[in-house]
């Protein structure tokens, strides 16, 4: 299957997740780090790139970043070229270091921001790095001691993520940390980082796309732009679902959205529930063509879900 353009233009917010090669450290100590931290600095400020969130593991790295002036692809190429020539030198090795395709998200700013600040902070305490809340407010390799006033990163955008804890800055950081805490027992959000699914207490329903962290209104926008209008595409329709399924469970489109419970016709509805909610419907849209209930919707959903041992990707 080809891959799916980039949706890159200047002023969209993007969640960046770069991996070694096979999954293989891309720090092996923290010389590494310092130098990747180096570069990471100068670009930003050469560019004009806002970094709201940044965390660095052993084999991968998240950014949170906003390019106003330039591409994602051009700032990328330049931050990953630059540091695996150096890496190579280093460590006396050769060929790649990053798997060929970063990935990128571009995000919701008015739904997702925060949500991804604290997932990406907490990502050094998920994995071990930092033992508990208190050694990340001072941990060296992720923007949350940045925002904590604990450590000093040029290039680093604190003062919009501050301005939504508090109006002065010992409050701000207060309400930051608190609502850090409050994120600990969330675990892995699978949804976001563009795996389609759903976890954790405050997360929506993203679209079905695995470049975008958003609804269909900010799917819609994105559209508009002339730049990105031809590289997304609008989900299957309902009824085109509807038709897929009644032919493959051999049952009529009619029966589909009747309230009849012979188990070929359950197991049709449950799979159009499926596709439908995966593909970015909304509940209320497919509970109307289906003439149920919006819990009626997700419930056959679910089932279909554990019928077919559907696992979604993290």
């Amino acid at each position: 299957m080809p891959r799916s353009g980039r949706l890159d233009i200047p002023n969209l917010l993007q969640h960046v997740i770069v991996r070694g090669i096979e999954r293989r450290d891309i720090f092996l100590n923290d010389d590494d780090r310092s130098d990747f931290m180096e570069r990471f600095q100068k670009l930003l400020e050469k560019t004009s790139v806002d970094c709201l969130a940044w965390a660095l593991m052993s084999n991968h790295f998240h950014l949170l970043l906003r390019p106003t002036h330039t591409t994602l692809a051009t700032f990328m190429r330049r931050l990953l070229t630059g540091y695996a020539v150096t890496f190579n030198l280093r460590h006396n090795r050769s060929g790649h270091l990053f798997q060929n395709r970063y990935k990128s998200l571009i995000c919701d700013e008015d739904t997702y921001l925060l949500q991804l600040v604290r997932y990406i902070h907490l990502n050094p305490v998920r994995v071990g790095m930092a033992p508990d809340l208190d050694a990340l407010d001072c941990f060296p390799w992720s923007g949350h001691a940045v925002l904590m006033g604990k450590r000093v990163m040029k290039g680093q955008t604190t003062d919009e993520v501050l301005r939504y804890f508090g109006k002065n800055i010992s409050a701000a950081r207060r309400g930051y940390r608190n609502f850090i805490e409050d994120g600990v027992s969330h675990g892995k959000r699978s949804d976001l980082v563009g795996g389609g699914g759903v976890s954790g207490r405050d997360a929506p329903r993203p679209i079905l796309d695995s470049r975008i962290l958003g609804d269909e209104d900010f799917v819609g926008r994105l559209r508009s732009e002339s730049a990105l209008r031809e590289k997304i595409s609008a989900p299957e329709p309902i009824a085109t679902i509807i038709d897929r399924f009644a032919e493959k469970f051999d049952v009529s489109v009619r029966a589909v959205a009747s309230k009849s419970r012979h188990p070929r016709i359950l197991d049709a509805r449950a799979a159009v529930c499926y596709a439908a909610i995966e593909a970015g419907h909304s509940g209320a849209e497919v509970a109307r063509q289906l003439q149920m209930t919006r819990s009626g919707v997700f419930t056959a959903k679910k089932r279909w879900h554990t019928v077919t041992g559907h696992v979604d990707n993290e």
